[in-house]
């Protein structure tokens, strides 16, 4: 049920509208050091990991401060994308919990065929969850509003495990997820 929204573009064109929202937060809200206006300078990635979507899809929003002097440049919050790193957010989310919660036909090597990931990067993002994440300031700011069952070293299958339960359907329960991994703020639905 999970893997297969890797496949639907609804949840892209979902995460793609909720990014566009935070970039105009952001936008509308001026620069961070210096409260100038801001200009958008996006630019072009190549994610992998997703099915066929638009292009529009795999364009990272970034702003550019418009003082001559500043001229700092912005990355607004972003649920499609997790950094610098290759793959969508919601891959790595979804790959994570599926190696976590080990569902016998989604073995590791089966999840690396599936996507074209390699193992050692799955395990990669594992680390991450388990011992980078857990010390993050983002995490340190939400855990108090998260239910005490999801622990850090049960990261991020415990997470989405939550949300699955306390959410109508699985797509919702992936979005509200990455809504909070990006922002920090709980979704109101």
């Amino acid at each position: 049920m999970i893997p297969e929204l890797l496949q639907s573009t609804n949840l892209f064109k979902l995460l793609h509208h909720i990014d566009i929202d935070l970039a105009d937060q952001q936008h509308k809200a001026g620069c961070p050091y210096c409260g100038s206006p801001q200009h958008y300078s996006n630019y072009q990635r190549q994610p992998r990991g997703g099915p066929d979507l638009p292009e529009e899809y795999s364009v990272r929003f970034s702003l550019c401060c418009s003082k001559e002097n500043c001229r700092r440049r912005t990355l607004p919050k972003s649920t499609l994308f997790m950094d610098r790193r290759v793959y969508f957010r919601v891959v790595i989310l979804i790959v994570t919990t599926l190696n976590q919660s080990k569902p016998q036909e989604y073995s590791k090597n089966m999840v690396s065929k599936m996507l074209g990931a390699d193992r050692k990067t799955i395990s990669k993002w594992l680390t991450y969850f388990r011992e980078i994440f857990p010390k993050s300031q983002l995490w340190q700011t939400i855990r108090g509003s998260i239910h005490p069952a999801v622990t850090n070293h049960t990261l991020p299958g415990s997470l989405v495990g939550h949300y699955l339960e306390t959410k109508k359907s699985s797509s919702n329960a992936i979005l509200n997820c990455l809504v909070l991994l990006a922002t920090g703020t709980v979704m109101e639905q």
